[in-house]
């Protein structure tokens, strides 16, 4: 086959993938960010599990116990003329029997109650597992949209500083600026990229921990800008008794609520029966034997009631760890809305007060350089200082965005 007549289509095939659009890439907002970490966080899928598997254990828990089936011989000659023989002494007999066990009915309404209450705990943590796997994906996000800013914001010193080199050597080669200027300038650069360098560190950390939580989606470029939802102080305090992680506890009292009620049927005993078919020689009548056996519970001084005070006990020690947990948690959200309430005010007077100042200084310190009133070490410490105000206040907002996400994620709905 002669290749030539195909030059043609792939020329032409070959223009029009070059002048087709080239696809978008794929970017990754917060709320998809977390969204992802919903779907596919393996802590997630771990706790979804435990649910299934209490959920799938919960009929067995009050179904009575497995029957036991029984065979035997029964009064087997061993000497004598009809020595294991089965059917000619009147007493031999071959036995088949059926054993039934049966806890009392408070035992098995309490473990029954008991089953309920461990799915409703499992349900309780999956929904706290869900907060915390949104939180930390959110977070993550926002570290690796912040450290970006801080990259950009480096960036557009570093031209800043390209520009200053190239008119420094010119201002050098003529005489009007002294070589120690250029040599500070380049050190400066030298600073900028070591700096550059941290940043373009964390945000590899940053993208780390996101691929954690939602997989390799996590490379993808961001897009928009981090949540911008108020808080209401006084919101958050009152829904703190709906904390997540006190929902767990409800559930947990129940279960030693029921763990107490179990004990306490086992004052009552259980009982169970037992039938038995007995099989002897063609001479004699087969027979049929019931059996009803009950547990005799005389010692409830020495067994059941020091179980009874020990699950009591499980039950006070719940109740006190809930309210610990209740008061550890005030603590911190008190701790977190002071915090947040203080990097308000910051934000405000940095961005009101201290930018305007710190652009003042670059100003008035590079006139006083290019009038030969100054030298450029003022000049690069003022540029350093305005820098360090907008990395601040990126990093206020970086801090203040991640305590609202914090604080936002305290109640599963």
């Amino acid at each position: 086959m002669n290749p030539l007549p195909l030059r043609p289509l792939a020329a032409l095939i070959l223009t029009a993938c070059i002048g087709a659009p080239l696809p978008a890439l794929a970017a990754l907002g917060f709320d998809e960010a977390q969204r992802l970490a919903r779907e596919q966080a393996p802590s997630l899928q771990m706790q979804q599990h435990l649910l299934a598997g209490a959920q799938a254990a919960q009929p067995a828990a009050a179904t009575l116990p497995d029957p036991r089936l029984s065979l035997g011989v029964d009064n087997l000659p061993l000497s004598g003329p009809d020595r294991l023989n089965l059917d000619r002494d009147f007493m031999t007999m071959t036995r088949i029997g059926l054993m039934q066990d049966v806890p009392n009915r408070a035992k098995r309404e309490a473990r029954s109650a008991g089953a309920g209450a461990r799915v409703e705990r499992e349900r309780a943590m999956l929904a706290v597992v869900q907060l915390n796997v949104q939180r930390e994906a959110g977070l993550a996000w926002l570290a690796v949209h912040f450290a970006e800013q801080r990259v950009a914001r480096l960036d557009d010193l570093a031209r800043e500083n390209r520009l200053l080199l190239d008119t420094l050597n010119a201002r050098v080669a003529a005489g009007t600026a002294m070589p120690v200027d250029s040599t500070m300038a380049r050190q400066d650069a030298l600073m900028l990229a070591d700096r550059r360098d941290e940043l373009q560190r964390d945000i590899a950390k940053a993208r780390a921990t996101l691929r954690r939580w939602i997989g390799p989606r996590a490379d993808e470029p961001l897009e928009g800008a981090p949540p911008s939802a108020a808080l209401d102080a006084d919101e958050v305090r009152a829904g703190l008794h709906r904390h997540a992680e006190i929902a767990p506890y409800q559930a947990m009292q129940a279960m030693a609520r029921a763990e107490v009620a179990e004990m306490d049927a086992e004052q009552q005993g259980d009982w169970g029966w037992e039938v038995v078919y007995s099989r002897r020689g063609p001479q004699y009548p087969d027979m049929v034997s019931f059996l009803v056996r009950m547990d005799l519970t005389w010692q409830k001084a020495q067994r059941q009631q020091p179980l009874i005070a020990a699950k009591l006990k499980e039950a006070q020690r719940i109740e006190a760890e809930r309210e610990e947990t209740l008061r550890k948690h005030a603590e911190e959200v008190e701790m977190q809305l002071a915090e947040l309430a203080a990097m308000d005010r910051m934000r405000t007077r940095i961005e009101r007060e201290t930018l305007p100042l710190a652009a003042e200084r670059v100003t008035l310190a590079t006139a006083a350089y290019q009038s030969a009133r100054g030298d450029l070490a003022a000049v690069l410490a003022a540029r350093r200082e305005a820098i360090e105000a907008r990395l601040r206040l990126i990093d206020l907002d970086n801090q203040r965005a991640a305590l609202r996400v914090r604080l936002t994620t305290l109640i599963a709905e």
